[in-house]
C-alpha cells in the first residue's frame, strides 16, 4: 500500500534503513521473526544488507502488516498506514499529542517525551553536560528550566532538533541491536553521541524493559517509528550541517 508519508525512504541512506529492516525482521537474540515475512523473498536475498533502497516499498509494506491485526489485514488485502501505527505506538508509550496534527509534528511529540523522561533520570551535571553539547541556551540551571530549554529546542527544529533525534534513535539502536546509528568519519557527531550513550543509554535500556513484555507487535513498531521519526529529522536538516557537526545556538 502506497504510503506518502514514507516516500522519503527511497531516498534514505542504506546504514538508516538496516536498522529500520533489523527491527522489523530480528527477534532479540538476533534471529528472524516468527511472523515477519520479509528475509525469506528473493528481493531481499538480493539486496539485504547493501541495496535496501532497491526494496524500500517491501520494507514498508512489511511494516504495516505488522501495524495492523492479522485477520483485518487479510481481509483488507494489506496493513495500515503509517500515521495509524505512529498514533498507535504514541499512545502505548502515553505520548501527549493531538491525534489530528501532522505525522512530522506526532513524531517530534514521541522523540521530546522519549528524551524529557530520560532526562528526569539524569543527575543536574548530565543535564548541564547536555545543554552545552547541544548548545541550547536557558533562562537557569535547574532541572525543570533545562527541559523547558530542551522542548523548545526541539520544537524550532534545525540542528539541535536534528541532535536530539539522534541521541533517542542511538541510545534506542544500541539497546535493541547492540550496535549505534553509523556516522562514518563525523568526529563531532560521534564526540557528542559518546557523551550521552551512558545516561541515556541506560534510562531507555531500562524503560525498554517493560517495552518487552507489551507485546510482539510493539517490539517491531515503536523502535521502527523512532527510527522513521530520526531519519525524517535528517532528511530534513541541511547536509552540511550535518557533515560539519555546527549547529550555532538556539535563541532564549
Amino acid at each position: 500500500m502506497y504510503d506518502p508519508d514514507l516516500s522519503f525512504l527511497s531516498s534514505a541512506s542504506n546504514d538508516d534503513l538496516k536498522v529500520l529492516v533489523d527491527y522489523i525482521t530480528l527477534d532479540k537474540s538476533g534471529s528472524p521473526r516468527l511472523t515477519e515475512s520479509l528475509t525469506g523473498t528473493d528481493e531481499y536475498k538480493r539486496n539485504y544488507p547493501y541495496h535496501l533502497n532497491r526494496m524500500t516499498g517491501s520494507i514498508i509494506n512489511e511494516l504495516q502488516e505488522f501495524g495492523g491485526n492479522t485477520f483485518a489485514n487479510i481481509i483488507r488485502g494489506h496493513g495500515v498506514a503509517y500515521k495509524t501505527i505512529l498514533v498507535d505506538a504514541c499512545k502505548k508509550m502515553k505520548v501527549s499529542f493531538n491525534k489530528n496534527s501532522s505525522v512530522e509534528v506526532i513524531e517530534n511529540c514521541m522523540l521530546q517525551h522519549i528524551l524529557l523522561s530520560t532526562l528526569e533520570e539524569m543527575s543536574d551535571d548530565d543535564m548541564r553536560n547536555l545543554m552545552a553539547e547541544l548548545k541550547i541556551k536557558t533562562t537557569g540551571f535547574g532541572k525543570q528550566a533545562m527541559m523547558a530549554a530542551v522542548q523548545s529546542a526541539i520544537r524550532l527544529g534545525g540542528f539541535a532538533s536534528y541532535k536530539i533525534a539522534v541521541i533517542v534513535a542511538n541510545a534506542v539502536a544500541r539497546a535493541l541491536l547492540g550496535r549505534g546509528l553509523s556516522f562514518a568519519a563525523n568526529a563531532a557527531l560521534t564526540r557528542w553521541i559518546g557523551v550521552f550513550a551512558g545516561p541515556i543509554g541506560w534510562a531507555i535500556t531500562i524503560a525498554w524493559t517493560a517495552l518487552d513484555i507489551a507485546g510482539p507487535a510493539y517490539r517491531v513498531t515503536i523502535p521502527s517509528v523512532i527510527q522513521i521519526a530520526y531519519m525524517r529529522v535528517k532528511a530534513n536538516t541541511p547536509p552540511k550541517l550535518i557533515e560539519n557537526g555546527n549547529s550555532g545556538e538556539t535563541p532564549e
